[in-house]
């Protein structure tokens, strides 16, 4: 949904929550490619333009978001004004001051999972080079790892605020058809066509031979460390792929216990100060780990990681899997839905029949022009409504590291909507979606009018002109 669409504060939280996804992990050059609003001659220092309670709002805060907003406007959303930009930041502290008074809490293990899975993805676009990450954003690892921690908890706790604002709201039948009849009719939103697809995907699995021969790897770093060939940092660096600590040696630094993948965390804590433990297999891979440290509840690792990868032999027994699993289907043995339940490795679709949904509206409809899969595209260009593909090989990208990992999945293009204008029996789940979407921005907008006076806020003078939080 457009943003022009939303009332004024749904705007406002939304370009903050735009902001906060990507503000401080784009590279130094992308400001050069922005347009920046104009400065007085002369150097121009930074300052503080807004404080809410103990949380402030630097100029330069404003300026990168601004930034931020722009570019995102450049991908198809209203390009916010400044103002907008420097309300939704303040909303943003006001959320966090509130969430401080009312005890709303994210926890730190949260928190630090997504910055190590954000962290490494960055880094992987570096290709895993420190330097040319220092290079890129003028800041060191650890910097750069404190300022993501810092935006993550931020957008956490604010979706925390949102989700308690407006939690088990939902609309019925009787709203909708009021929100529907009050949408004048020549102003009704067009529809482009639409498709009905499910997946069924399986992922090969690396080979117990495969796995046998990264552990056996492992055992042998291991034993050159022990003879004193080379020490443990020297090997991480060289032969771990976990490019979060690669640089440093393999180091993680203090995690908590609970923190970590339960089969690492076993190993680890059964060590003695100073050992290399044996093996041991996660979701991630291999893992070789030396404890470092222990501090009443926290303790220091640092691992070398490899990870076992399917060979060819893997991504043919999983074709042939799901060619089985295709006849059974043709057969009416098993529905598509129940095949996809049991069997797909995609829990993302799976648990919805296999079916792909908006993640807007949840409807098991979606718009081809704007599928951010290619090849889904056009593989759906060859088939007719109905119809099953043949097991098809395609690249997916792994969440936690960014590497493109292979798999194989089934087809099933169940229907075709054509385009339209939009009606009550066609598009109920879309008008809901809408529907709902402005009842909880009544109940934030309510929220906000009482949620400013309880919190101490001052405004510099320069942004006056903005109103901000202003009804």
């Amino acid at each position: 949904m457009s943003l022009k669409y939303m009332s004024n504060i749904t705007k406002i939280v939304a370009i903050g929550l735009l902001c906060l996804v990507s503000m401080g992990l784009r590279a130094q050059d992308t400001d050069s490619t922005s347009t920046p609003a104009p400065k007085p001659s002369g150097q121009v220092l930074d300052k503080i333009v807004a404080k809410v309670d103990n949380y402030i709002i630097l100029e330069s805060d404003v300026q990168k978001a601004y930034l931020e907003a722009i570019s995102q406007s450049q991908q198809g959303f209203e390009a916010p004004s400044r103002c907008d930009v420097f309300e939704s930041l303040l909303i943003n502290k006001l959320m966090v001051a509130k969430a401080e008074i009312d005890s709303v809490i994210v926890t730190d293990a949260e928190v630090i999972l997504e910055t190590n899975q954000r962290f490494n993805m960055v880094l992987q676009q570096m290709g895993g080079d420190e330097e040319a990450l220092v290079q890129a954003y003028g800041k060191t690892a650890e910097q750069l790892k404190s300022e993501i921690h810092d935006l993550i908890k931020e957008q956490k706790i604010i979706g925390k605020m949102r989700a308690n604002i407006t939690q088990n709201m939902a609309v019925s039948p009787a709203e909708v058809r009021k929100f529907y009849n009050q949408i004048p009719r020549d102003s009704l939103p067009f529809f482009s066509q639409e498709v009905s697809v499910g997946q069924i995907v399986k992922k090969p699995e690396a080979s117990r031979k495969e796995k046998d021969r990264v552990i056996q790897q492992l055992n042998d770093i291991k034993q050159q460390i022990l003879d004193g060939e080379t020490d443990f940092a020297t090997m991480a660096r060289k032969y771990s792929e976990d490019p979060g600590s690669k640089a440093q040696g393999g180091d993680l630094g203090f995690f908590r216990k609970g923190e970590l993948a339960p089969e690492y965390e076993s190993m680890a804590l059964s060590l003695r100060q100073g050992e290399i433990g044996e093996p041991v297999e996660s979701q991630f891979g291999v893992h070789l780990i030396q404890l470092l440290e222990i501090k009443g509840e926290s303790f220091n690792t640092r691992h070398i990681l490899i990870k076992p990868r399917p060979t060819e032999e893997d991504v043919n027994l999983a074709y042939k899997e799901l060619d089985s699993l295709r006849n059974l289907i043709a057969l009416d043995s098993i529905s598509f839905a129940k095949a996809a339940k049991d069997f797909s490795d995609d829990r993302g679709t799976s648990d919805n029949g296999g079916f792909f949904s908006d993640p807007t509206t949840g409807a098991n409809r979606l718009n081809l022009r704007t599928l951010e899969d290619p090849i889904l595209f056009f593989t759906l260009d060859t088939m007719n409504v109905g119809t099953l593909s043949q097991p098809i090989r395609y690249e997916q990208q792994n969440p936690r590291s960014g590497e493109a990992e292979k798999a194989v999945r089934l087809l099933f293009y169940k229907d075709k909507y054509p385009a339209h204008r939009a009606n009550l029996e066609d598009d109920y789940e879309k008008l809901k979606a809408a529907a709902k979407k402005q009842k909880e921005s009544k109940a934030l907008e309510d929220w906000f009018k009482i949620a400013k006076e309880e919190v101490f806020i001052d405004i510099d003078p320069d942004y006056d002109r903005c109103n901000a939080l202003k009804e």
